[in-house]
């Protein structure tokens, strides 16, 4: 399974990556800005999404279209 950034460049496993857009988590009062550096993302069954950890919310899954590799 083949999971490509919004530039379609391949992502694996620990990459780290850059959010492209201002994404409201929902849930929490958490806005991602665009530019936030998302490091050690780990990869899901699904090649749309991805799992990873941002400032204090754990768990949080993230769409690759919003997401550049860095």
């Amino acid at each position: 399974m083949e999971v490509r950034d919004s530039n379609g460049t391949l992502l694996s496993e620990g990459d780290s990556v850059h959010v492209i857009k201002d994404l409201k988590v929902k849930g929490t009062s958490v806005t991602l800005k665009r530019g936030t550096l998302v490091k050690n993302i780990h990869l899901t069954d699904d090649p749309d999404l991805i799992e990873c950890r941002v400032e204090a919310v754990k768990g949080l899954v993230l769409r690759t279209e919003f997401l550049k590799k860095a």
